[in-house]
């Protein structure tokens, strides 16, 4: 197996943005693909663009329960697993004196309980076939804090650590992760407040597109056997964040 191709690739968050970006990316390099999301219609509508390289499944990442089952199905119709992009990731800012706690939670669910379900659900695979490769989207945002954003930076500072944790506790299993700087997604559209809101989309007046991570990707997975690209940093031209 040279590079990507012929590899059987999960993405989480497939449905747009960085996910969506990243299947194509990988599709073109010759991957196999098996994506998930919680909106199944676009990614039906993904999968069918790509033909017989790419099979979906509808995921809710912090369902332990349903991760295990996204993992399986793509075993049962790929023959095994290769490697996992954990892209899932939501961003409702607010300062903390606002105290919303609901999106607190859910910050934490997707982000962090989200990764490591998914890292449950390939670990014992990758572990078996003595090879495997974790991919962790993390964000800027596991590199500094910025008001606003003190949970969200939490939960990809978390990303950040248990990535290298993984790297450290399996020399078989290469371990990557991104941490895409201020990039044009959906990320952010569920925040409620409206001054953060607005001050997102002033942050992002100078943004990266999706497909600049899908590439950092591709080129951690493109490595030879050996060796592990354990982080990426990207950033828009001159950014200071």
């Amino acid at each position: 197996m040279t590079g990507i191709s012929e590899k059987v690739v999960l993405v989480t968050g497939a449905s747009s943005g960085i996910g969506e970006a990243t299947v194509r990316e990988l599709a073109a390099a010759g991957a196999q693909l098996f994506i998930g999301a919680r909106r199944g219609e676009r990614l039906e509508a993904l999968a069918a663009e790509l033909g017989d390289a790419a099979a979906w499944r509808a995921l809710d990442v912090t369902d332990p329960e349903d991760f295990d089952a996204f993992a399986n199905a793509a075993e049962a119709r790929f023959g095994r697993i290769d490697v996992l992009v954990n892209n899932a990731g939501v961003m409702p800012l607010s300062p903390l004196a606002a105290l919303k706690r609901d999106e607190w939670k859910r910050m934490i669910d997707v982000n962090i309980h989200g990764v490591l379900n998914g890292i449950a659900a390939v670990l014992p695979r990758f572990v078996a076939q003595k090879q495997g490769h974790v991919v962790n989207v993390a964000s800027i945002g596991a590199h500094l804090v910025l008001p606003t954003a003190a949970v969200y930076c939490g939960t990809k500072y978390a990303v950040w650590a248990i990535t290298e944790g993984l790297r450290q506790e399996h020399d078989e299993i290469r371990s990557t992760v991104i941490s895409p700087g201020v990039t044009a997604t959906e990320l952010g559209d569920d925040i409620t407040d409206p001054q953060v809101a607005a001050a997102l989309k002033d942050w992002r007046k100078k943004s990266l597109t999706p497909d600049a991570i899908a590439r950092a990707i591709r080129f951690a997975l493109e490595q030879p056997e050996g060796v592990d690209i354990n982080e990426v940093i990207v950033r828009p031209t001159a950014a200071n964040m």
